[in-house]
C-alpha cells in the first residue's frame, strides 16, 4: 500500500479541506496531518480504494476506508474523538 498521490487527493480536496479547519492539526505535506510534532494522520491507495491512517490512540494509527461519503464521515468522527481523547488525557494546562 502506497501513500495516496497527488491526483488521488485530488479527489478528496473536499474532505481534506474539512481536516484543515481542525486547528489542533497541521498539514506538513499535503495529506498528511500533524499533532503537534507527531503523525496524526495520513492517507494510504491500493486497489482495494483509498484509506486514511488515523493515530486514535496510544496504540498507534488504526485505518479507515474513505472512499464513500459514509466511510469519509466515520472517519472524521474518529478524528475528532481521538483529538478530544488526547485532549482529556493531558490534563488541565498548568500556567
Amino acid at each position: 500500500m502506497r501513500h495516496a498521490t497527488p491526483a488521488t487527493l485530488d479527489t478528496i480536496e473536499d474532505l481534506l479541506d474539512r481536516i484543515r479547519q481542525r486547528p489542533e492539526l497541521r498539514e506538513r505535506k499535503r495529506g498528511a496531518f500533524y499533532r503537534k510534532s507527531s503523525g496524526f494522520l495520513h492517507f494510504h491507495e491500493d486497489p482495494a480504494g483509498l484509506f486514511a491512517d488515523v493515530k486514535t490512540g496510544a496504540k498507534g494509527f488504526e485505518r479507515f476506508k474513505v472512499d464513500t461519503d459514509e466511510e469519509r464521515e466515520a472517519m472524521l468522527a474518529a478524528v475528532g474523538a481521538a483529538l478530544t481523547a488526547n485532549l482529556h488525557q493531558q490534563g488541565p494546562k498548568i500556567v
